[in-house]
């Protein structure tokens, strides 16, 4: 990715949602109880990017023994019905980790959902290639009234 040497910022037009998913390998050994669980969330990804319909803007994944993926969504509507629809990868793989881990310990799984209405979050990026908000949404210039994170959060 390209760097951009200037201060940008996104520009987030309504509501927006910022869902943190993520798995904690618990017993690293146990690999046929975590390894359905790390597959299944490039199936989805892969997905969502494949179909914009649903509400997905994008994501960001990090790898660690807590692995975490920051996604953006359009709304907790839309969200919460990818999340519910038989047809698509989600729930087949939710409930695959249902009954092959349920409350063995064996992995951890966690979301947090943040519901952020417009005019309520502010971002600034300088010398990074798009990132975060501002490449699910729209990355602009961080001059005028947003040079500061005061003159950002009413912009």
């Amino acid at each position: 990715m390209a760097l951009i040497n200037d201060r940008m910022c996104a520009q987030v037009d309504g509501e927006i949602v910022v869902f943190l998913i993520g798995m904690r390998f618990n017993k690293l050994w146990k690999i046929h109880k975590w390894l359905p669980v790390v597959a299944a969330m490039p199936r989805m990804l892969r997905e969502l990017h494949q179909h914009a319909e649903l509400g997905f803007l994008g994501e960001h994944t990090w790898f660690g023994r807590t692995v975490i993926v920051l996604q953006y969504w359009r709304s907790v509507e839309e969200l919460n019905a990818y999340a519910k629809n038989r047809d698509r990868a989600h729930l087949p793989a939710w409930t695959a980790f249902n009954r092959a881990v349920g409350k063995s310990g064996d992995v951890g799984i966690w979301h947090e959902t943040y519901r952020v209405r417009a005019g309520d979050c502010e971002t600034i990026y300088a010398n990074m290639p798009l990132f975060g908000l501002a490449k699910a949404t729209k990355a602009v210039p961080a001059t005028g009234s947003r040079e500061s994170a005061a003159g950002r959060m009413t912009a």
